[in-house]
């Protein structure tokens, strides 16, 4: 097998479809049909299900793509460090995002990195916290942004403390005169649930204050959920970063005990990333990384854990 089959491999993996392989790779859905075939028959399996909904990976090729991924991205280092030491700088980085930090961070950091490194391509998959985790253990991205609470086993860098806010509809009469909320002002509200790929860190501060709701919304898009709230059904809790810039007609508060998300940067090996990925990893952290932020994680971890 050669480099170019797993190429097409990962790319049939990607766009789902044979044609759609052969349009990005520029070459013939006969080339790209061959390639896999080549595959298949050296390695004595399918690893695609055809059907006429489309393609499928077969259980040998799903445990086969972390290894090819793993491969090409080793070829592509190597291919960065020739280019270094030649005294360019080329490449290709992937990286993984949840909705809120590709609209608050991500454009300003391609600005940035692009300024110096124009020739580097940087990739972008948004998705869950979810879809990050499974994209890094299968090689998809390099690294990504993720939440500590969603990140499990994970390398995790920490890099800043998300405020978690209660939304409610503009103009909803508070019961305390204060500028935050208190519990029992919500406790007996609708709650608009965001799904659990998306919201770890509101189900464990609601659990850790024990905080019961209930609800007959449950959402998955940020977007979708403070349409409720404008609406009046309900109340949400949503990280600082999420809300801001947000047209909708709703009021936000502080907690009466403080809620965080911890946000951050996870990638399975930092030293066996290109020097192009490391070069973007090491700039969002110049850019993002809050002061003290050690100190501030082992403040939230304590806090999380009474």
């Amino acid at each position: 097998m050669t480099l170019l089959s797993y190429q097409v491999f990962k790319t049939v993996v990607e766009q789902g479809s044979f044609q759609k392989a052969s349009e990005v790779l520029g070459i013939t859905p006969s080339a790209v049909s061959h390639a896999v075939a080549s595959m298949e028959n050296e390695l004595g399996t399918s690893l695609f299900i055809r059907s006429k909904s489309g393609i499928t990976l077969t259980s040998f090729g799903r445990n086969l793509l972390p290894y090819v991924n793993a491969v090409l991205t080793s070829d592509q280092t190597l291919q960065q460090a020739i280019s270094e030491f030649s005294g360019m700088k080329s490449g290709k980085v992937t990286l993984g995002t949840f909705s809120s930090a590709c609209t608050n961070w991500v454009p300003d950091i391609l600005h940035a990195f692009k300024k110096k490194n124009p020739d580097i391509v940087v990739d972008i998959y948004e998705g869950t916290y979810g879809d990050v985790k499974q994209w890094l253990r299968t090689g998809i991205i390099d690294f990504g942004f993720q939440s500590y609470s969603a990140s499990d086993d994970l390398p995790f860098e920490p890099l800043h403390l998300d405020p978690l806010l209660c939304v409610l509809p503009k103009g909803h009469p508070k019961k305390n005169p204060t500028d935050y909320i208190t519990f029992d002002e919500i406790r007996h509200m609708p709650f608009i649930m965001l799904q659990e790929t998306v919201d770890s860190d509101i189900r464990d501060y609601l659990k850790n204050h024990q905080i019961t709701y209930s609800s007959n919304c449950h959402i998955e898009d940020d977007l979708s959920a403070l349409v409720m709230v404008e609406s009046g059904f309900g109340y949400a809790v949503m990280p600082e970063m999420v809300l801001k810039g947000i047209p909708y007609a709703i009021d936000t508060y502080p907690f009466e005990e403080p809620g965080y998300r911890l946000v951050g940067l996870s990638t399975l090996d930092y030293n066996g990333m290109s020097p192009a990925a490391r070069s973007l990893y090491d700039t969002i952290i110049s850019m993002y990384q809050q002061e003290d932020i050690e100190a501030k994680m082992h403040s939230y971890l304590n806090r999380s854990a009474l």
